[in-house]
């Protein structure tokens, strides 16, 4: 059976078109300014100019912003039923115009009506739904949080509405004001959602909508007015954002690049997986960060599989995007069409076979056939990198370990797809492998109450949920910190050696990695003295070669992570208890260094802290979300992995406690660098740490210079986060700006203080959220 054309009119959206004269200023406080430099929206299936676009200047951004942080206070006072009912209604406009919505989205960006008609609209409704409701809730479920203040978000151009909807949504409901850029190409539905705004009662200021190429969102990022910045996009401008922002306080999430695996075993429903397969790479013309761009097939079946393959790609349609019978659209842009073209001959020139249907592509526009290429080796460029269009690499595998580290072969971690009939083997694979979303059976699968996001170079931070509203907060605590560290003041340092005293014993405290001590690999070693300026004792000057031998001892404790919460709850328990037996002996320490009068109540704070964390450890529960579509996503909350902590200088050892706690509770492992002032309290820790059934490599401990040692952390490819509280804002702009080389989580104080007394400030589902990531793993049910 042919299935005939089924043309979509384009006559309302042509109309609004011709309403604004084809001509579209900037969307600020409410009020359309007068078109500026202007350029092109063409339409990608025919080449045809829609309408002109104002290229935005950085005088604009200064006027939007400028909007969005007068408007801030009075959004935020309206409260979250005020807030709410807004939403509702651009919720509502969302479905009354969806239709008019859907074409313009069609016509701008190339992909199928029956896309934008039957996912994107209803995902971006729902998600104003959605966030509406956070908004009603928020003085009850967020009561110690606050609104960031003025949210810069910048989005891609391969689902416009809907990441606009994924990003405005949640801001507003936390009582956030946006600077909101769409993406040059693909800017037009940004513009129709803004006239809702105004019809909704969104109050002036609250939504500004300024449109143009990098130079804007360089603007936004750069703007000092801006308070926290959300940005969907590629994993290379993703770093220069996460370097531009660092030591700038500007809260950052960044949803990036991805290259998932699709895994079907050989238990699986073939034919569903191939439908699965078709929706999960040749949807939306496979510009899609989260498609399942690498096909891992169990060797059995592999043959069958592809077979099938071939023949469901023989019959998938290539057209007109309006045409309602269509597969595959088109791409975005020639640019695009380009890279695609020339990553595929690459895979040709390696002596891969690159299959492709036959089919006719239009003479106009930017089109390329969905291909399958076989024969790839796992280092090859199609098989790394981000292809970003209609283009699936194929491998086979043996065994399901096997698969796992094929899947996690890759330096992104955003999504996957496991496909077997075997829920048991379904749900031992899933968390092994590394990445923010497994789809179990199905793919492509979103939903506004759960999370989205990634792991390592897919960046971090999540859009959805509850844990989605915690990216547009601020925690009251954070408010309340001090203006700057507070240190005890040292008298001048003493001589080590008096004259003439025979010094018989070594007083030089080693480094503590993979559960022994040991010496530095350089052979330094620095003096430490008390508050009274005597000296009380060396330690070791650690280097690159220890931050090595530490990250590899960290590793090697992988069955730290593996271990239950309750038996980590068990060794932090017997770690305070230790301490408490030496609670006297570590007293006497920390006043001989810092002078203070309150050692005995450090030593206490530190010993309550490892009881708090304790508690935590088997607490920190992950979600189990029922999302419209038949099946549960559950959200589990897992450990980063290996955490690089630099310590601050004051209360040495209840800042170490309460830094290394909350790591080691949720299942990392650390390599921590103690107080470069006072290391001493960490270095008495490790007879504790021996007689605490603490593995060894879950803690290891390198001493000395704070700067040096961050620095080789935060561009260790094998460190999964940075976190630095020492106070250094120059150390703790560097670590961020470092990290983005491998776009590593960092969480850093820096130049402000921090009361570690204060359980708000040093404890609570804030910091075990630093700890953590989570995964949303989706399983159907009742299909």
């Amino acid at each position: 059976m042919e299935y005939g054309p089924a043309p979509e009119s384009t006559k309302e959206a042509q109309a609004w078109l011709e309403q604004h004269g084809r001509q579209f200023g900037l969307f600020i406080d409410n009020a359309w300014t007068a078109p500026g430099e202007l350029f092109a929206s063409i339409n990608p299936a025919d080449a045809a100019k829609l309408a002109d676009l104002t290229q935005a200047t950085s005088a604009d951004v200064d006027r939007a912003v400028a909007a969005a942080r007068a408007a801030q206070p009075g959004w935020q006072a309206l409260g979250g039923h005020g807030r709410a009912k807004v939403m509702y209604a651009l919720a509502r406009l969302l479905q009354k115009h969806s239709r008019l919505f859907a074409v313009l989205e069609t016509l701008d960006n190339g992909k199928t009506i029956r896309e934008t008609r039957d996912v994107d609209l209803p995902l971006a409704a729902r998600h104003f739904y959605y966030h509406a409701g956070w908004a009603q809730l928020q003085a009850e479920e967020f009561a110690d949080y606050r609104a960031v203040g003025v949210v810069g978000q910048i989005v891609p151009w391969n689902f416009p509405l809907l990441m606009l909807s994924w990003k405005i949504a949640p801001a507003l409901a936390a009582g956030n004001t946006v600077v909101f850029k769409p993406a040059e190409f693909t800017s037009l539905t940004a513009l129709l959602f803004a006239e809702i705004c105004v019809q909704a009662g969104v109050p002036a200021g609250v939504v500004n909508i300024v449109t143009g190429d990098g130079s804007v969102g360089e603007a936004i990022v750069k703007h000092e007015g801006i308070d926290k910045l959300a940005f969907t996009g590629s994993t290379e401008v993703g770093r220069l954002i996460r370097q531009a922002t660092a030591g700038s306080g500007k809260k950052l999430s960044l949803e990036l690049g991805g290259k998932s695996p699709f895994i079907v075993f050989e238990d699986a429903d073939l034919d569903a997986a191939v439908e699965g397969l078709v929706d999960s790479i040749w949807f939306n013309q496979g510009q899609v960060c989260c498609a399942g761009s690498r096909l891992l097939v169990q060797e059995s079946v592999q043959d069958k599989f592809l077979a099938k393959l071939r023949a469901r790609m023989d019959k998938l349609t290539l057209g007109s995007p309006l045409d309602k019978s269509m597969d595959i659209g088109a791409l975005v842009d020639p640019v695009q069409k380009q890279r695609i073209e020339g990553l595929v001959q690459s895979a040709r020139d390696e002596g891969c076979t690159v299959y492709q249907p036959a089919c006719e592509l239009p003479a106009d526009g930017s089109w390329f056939p969905p291909t399958l290429i076989t024969g790839a080796s796992t280092s090859a460029a199609v098989a790394q990198a981000e292809i970003f269009g209609p283009v699936l690499v194929a491998m086979s595998f043996r065994t399901p370990p096997e698969v796992v580290q094929l899947a996690n072969n890759t330096v992104y971690g955003l999504a996957a797809c496991v496909w077997t009939e075997n829920i048991s083997l379904a749900l031992d694979v899933a968390p092994q492998i590394k990445a923010g979303v497994v789809w179990i059976n199905t793919a492509n699968q979103f939903d506004a109450a759960c999370g989205f996001g990634g792991y390592r170079e897919s960046g971090f931070g999540r859009e959805g949920g509850r844990e989605g509203m915690y990216e547009y907060l601020t925690a009251l605590s954070e408010d309340a910190r001090p203006a700057a560290p507070v240190v005890e003041a040292k008298a001048k340092a003493k001589a080590a050696v008096p004259a003439g005293s025979p010094f018989g014993i070594d007083r030089t405290a080693k480094m503590y990695i993979g559960g022994k001590q040991a010496r530095p690999d350089g052979a330094y070693s620095r003096a430490i003295h008390g508050a009274d300026g005597s000296f009380i004792a060396e330690v070791g000057e650690g280097s690159r070669k220890d931050i090595r031998n530490a990250v590899e001892a960290a590793h090697k404790a992988g069955g730290w992570t593996k271990a239950t919460s309750h038996n980590r709850a068990q060794v932090l328990y017997y770690i305070a208890e230790n301490l408490a037996a030496r609670g006297e002996e570590f007293a006497a320490r920390i006043a001989a260094m810092t002078g203070t009068k309150n050692a005995e109540k450090e030593v206490q704070a530190s010993i309550e802290r490892l009881f708090y964390y304790a508690a935590w450890a088997d607490k920190y529960d992950g979600l189990a979300h029922q999302p419209p579509m038949h099946g549960i996503t559950v959200a589990l909350n897992e450990p980063l992995g290996v955490i690089g902590i630099v310590c601050p200088n004051e209360s040495p050892l209840l800042g170490f406690i309460s830094l290394v706690a909350p790591a080691i509770a949720l299942g990392n492992r650390v390599v921590v660098v103690p107080s470069e002032a006072h290391p001493l309290s960490a270095t008495d820790l490790y007879q504790v740490f021996d007689t605490s059934d603490l593995p060894g490599g879950v803690v290891n401990i390198v001493t000395g210079s704070a700067d040096e040692l961050a620095r080789t952390l935060a561009t260790h490819s094998d460190i999964d986060a940075v976190w630095r509280h020492d106070g250094s804002a120059e150390g703790c702009a560097e670590v961020e700006r470092l990290s983005a080389a491998s776009l590593k989580r960092t969480w850093v104080g820096g130049a402000k203080g921090r009361d570690w007394y204060s359980t708000a400030q040093a404890g609570g589902r804030a910091v075990l959220a630093h700890a953590s990531q989570v995964k949303n793993i989706w399983i159907p049910y009742g299909v």
